[in-house]
């Protein structure tokens, strides 16, 4: 099943020699590594914590990411599939989820939340609770979701509720 990974694409946009990193490094030359690339965590740093510097970098990367998940949908379709997922953390609070067929949400406790973004991505468990709560609560997601896959059990579990619903969408 072809998944794509708005992160992915979001590292794409920002590699050297693309505009969004050009204009990042205007903004905040301090998060640009010294090789040339885009030292993510440190550009994390400069804008979680301030709104508008959010607001500003989603404003350089959101049209970009958008528009390259556009490209790969429409190649996804000439090469026949039916179907496929978009993978973004903050699809439902940008509202973005309508433009897709349905919203599948995978649920986890905060607390595996944390543990998991801890190490995943290095964050101390501050940092990964701050994100987290710098997100729209999971319920509102739930709310808006066409099918929820809890992720709090084993592998096993998780793995066999993708199943299901993959054959529930293939129908």
């Amino acid at each position: 099943m072809p998944v794509i990974d708005a992160d992915q694409l979001a590292r794409e946009i920002v590699m050297p020699g693309q505009p969004a990193l050009a204009e990042i490094a205007a903004a905040w030359p301090e998060a640009i590594a010294p090789d040339g690339a885009l030292d993510r965590k440190r550009l994390g740093d400069l804008v979680f914590h301030d709104p508008a510097a959010r607001a500003r970098l989603q404003a350089i990367t959101h049209p970009r990411i958008q528009a390259l998940a556009a490209e790969r949908v429409a190649a996804l379709e000439a090469r026949g599939h039916a179907l496929a997922f978009y993978e973004a953390t903050l699809l439902v609070e940008s509202g973005r989820h309508r433009d897709y067929d349905g919203l599948v949400v995978v649920r986890a406790s905060v607390e595996n939340q944390v543990r998991r973004a801890m190490a995943r991505d290095g964050f101390s468990e501050e940092e990964a609770r701050a994100r987290i709560a710098a997100q729209l609560p999971l319920d509102e997601k739930v709310r808006v979701a066409s099918a929820v896959i809890d992720n709090d059990g084993d592998i096993a579990a998780t793995r066999a509720q993708v199943g299901a619903l993959l054959t529930a969408l293939r129908r």
